[in-house]
């Protein structure tokens, strides 16, 4: 076992169905197999980076297009709170004047869009985090893992919203004006054909930035630390669970995180669905916008319309991208990077 973080030498992974062995060569350094010239290549590879970024495409896709009910709700709650007051009230108002199939408006930028950064954001952070390990080494990778959490999901999800933008900006006009078109495409056009690229995709670059940076630093670091805290609480490590009790640790400690990335991601998540709604903040530029929108709505509730609702979304969807993730890097045949204590090795 290397001294610090698992990796090959005796890989032993603990993935959503509990922990895996692997026999392997004979390490010359705690994170890497052995060179090339020694006779054998990198664990974590370019084919890794791939498995990962595939999924993450998969868990993320999954997980909010399976969402877009609640999400068509919260974002009405969150661009007319007067009209929509409640999450079974918005339910009920939704269906009854527009019909069961409303609820899905969206389906499609919401699933592509979220499976392209899905791509991005669990790829690139599974690249960052061991690249960043393997040049710390065990100890300093092990007493800095939250600070290594935390960054490489910030720069992999900057990255991510690169692609996501244009897409979440449709599924948000889409949303608040069911009649703009008639698909994904279709919006697409018509976004581009009346403010240009920049406008129809981009308007909300900094307030996505201001939401999924935050809420992907949290998830990260956060559903780490309550898997950590929760296998501490039982006195066990998750070699010695069953893979039904690994899973639902990972749901748990899942939902944990999602909760708090929602609550600290709300208010740009507010101001993302104004901005993206037709002739909100005035007709000023991006900044003037969303100042505007800022100061009509208030923090309080930018921090709070559609908090609930959010919530229980964020909350039920990262559990199952976690365990989705888990799943699909085990079918693919590999297991996620994890880290270990280096002095627990020695008790």
């Amino acid at each position: 076992m290397a001294n610090g973080i698992q990796m090959p030498g005796s890989l032993r992974a603990t993935g959503a169905f509990g922990p895996t062995s692997f026999a392997t060569p004979k390490m010359s350094s705690p994170f890497m197999i052995p060179s090339a010239a020694e006779g054998a290549k990198s664990e974590y590879d370019l084919m890794y980076y791939l498995k990962g970024a595939l999924a993450g495409g998969i868990c993320c896709g999954v997980t909010h297009g399976a969402m877009t009910p609640v999400d068509v709700v919260k974002t009405r709650m969150q661009l007319t709170p007067l009209e929509y007051t409640g999450m079974g009230q918005g339910f009920k108002k939704v269906i009854a004047e527009e019909g069961a199939g409303a609820l899905l408006t969206g389906f499609a930028p919401t699933a592509f869009g979220y499976f392209i950064q899905g791509w991005f954001k669990f790829g690139g952070v599974e690249f960052f985090k061991t690249q960043a390990a393997e040049k710390l080494g065990p100890q300093a990778g092990w007493d800095n893992r939250t600070l290594i959490y935390l960054s490489s999901a910030a720069v992999a999800e900057f990255i991510a919203d690169i692609f996501l933008c244009p897409l979440e900006a449709t599924r948000i006009r889409l949303v608040s004006d069911p009649s703009y078109a008639t698909s994904m495409p279709g919006a697409m056009s018509k976004m581009v054909a009346e403010s240009g690229v920049i406008g129809a995709f981009y308007a909300g670059f900094g307030p996505i930035l201001f939401k999924q940076v935050p809420y992907t630093m949290t998830k990260f670091a956060v559903q780490g630390a309550a898997a950590e805290a929760i296998y501490n609480g039982l006195g066990t490590k998750p070699e010695a669970m069953s893979g039904s009790a690994n899973i639902g640790i990972s749901l748990g400690s899942g939902v944990i995180a999602g909760v708090a990335a929602a609550i600290i991601s709300h208010p740009a998540d507010t101001l993302l669905s104004k901005i993206n709604k037709k002739g909100a903040g005035g007709t000023g530029g991006i900044v003037s916008r969303l100042a505007n929108i800022a100061k009509e709505t208030g923090f309080v509730k930018l921090a709070t319309q559609g908090l609930a609702a959010r919530c229980i979304m964020i909350g039920t969807l990262t559990a199952g991208q976690f365990g989705i993730f888990d799943s699909v890097m085990g079918a693919l045949g590999t297991t996620k990077f994890h880290f270990h204590d280096p002095s627990a090795e020695h008790h």
